[in-house]
């Protein structure tokens, strides 16, 4: 969105940003899955007739309930980055969108819930198949503070959640990593009501920054990664989608 419109709800952007996070933040707390051979399990996909509208952000100043709709989409991507690739646990993230007081388009990030999953060969690589002890380890997305729903654009940040990392272990960590979203075919409505709609999309084109934070393992985890990389990296985006204006939400 325009710097101007940005400005216009800062504030409610950031109260919202913050909540999503701290929700986040909260279900790193599963970091127990991480122990040695132990991995994370993704969460039950959601039903689209219970979707839950809570994170649905507050909307500006002036605006028309009628003509804004809080989107609720959800999503189980693949990723490639770096030397790793992994199907990612289910991806909840909710915001608003619809016409400001000026005609321009308005959106207000609301919130991200996810957890994480753990990656193949844990901390050291360690080839499918043998069977010697593995420090664990597992990714998580966060939301990175950039969102872009009209054209596919957002930013993440991965955690990466181990016995023997450091809480502030990430990749992107002082720049999230830029995803630009391209559609791989036509939407497709899959209920009328309640709305599901259904679309795929992809990325192989976003440079993927090194781990930072992750105490005397930073670099040795970065080469057993591959990180950075700047090609060759993959995210395979199927998703899910549901919305109310907000005249109908409670």
């Amino acid at each position: 969105m325009s710097k101007t419109s940005a400005a216009r709800f800062r504030s409610s952007v950031g109260r919202r940003a913050a909540a999503g996070l701290a929700g986040a933040a909260a279900l790193a707390g599963a970091a127990a899955v991480c122990a040695p051979g132990v991995a994370a399990a993704a969460p039950a996909a959601v039903s689209p007739s219970a979707t839950d509208f809570s994170d649905c952000p507050a909307l500006p100043d002036g605006v028309d309930p009628a003509r804004w709709r809080c989107e609720v989409h959800t999503a189980a991507p693949r990723l490639t980055i770096g030397k790793v690739t992994v199907n990612l646990a289910q991806i909840t993230m909710t915001h608003a969108e619809g016409p400001l007081p000026d005609g321009s388009n308005g959106q207000v990030w609301g919130a991200m819930h996810t957890v994480p999953t753990a990656v193949p060969g844990g901390l050291t690589g360690t080839p499918a198949g043998d069977h010697a002890p593995v420090p664990g380890m597992a990714i998580q997305p966060e939301y990175g503070g950039r969102s872009d729903f009209y054209t596919g654009r957002f930013s993440l940040r991965f955690r990466l959640i181990g016995p023997l990392l450091p809480h502030g272990c990430t990749i992107g960590a002082g720049e999230p990593v830029d995803f630009q979203l391209k559609r791989s075919g036509p939407s497709k409505w899959v209920s009328q009501d309640p709305p599901v709609i259904e679309f795929s999309a992809y990325d192989d084109t976003f440079t993927a920054p090194a781990a930072e934070h992750c105490g005397p393992l930073t670099s040795s985890l970065n080469r057993r990664l591959g990180l950075p990389a700047t090609d060759q990296n993959l995210m395979s985006y199927d998703a899910s989608y549901t919305f109310k204006t907000y005249d109908q939400l409670t």
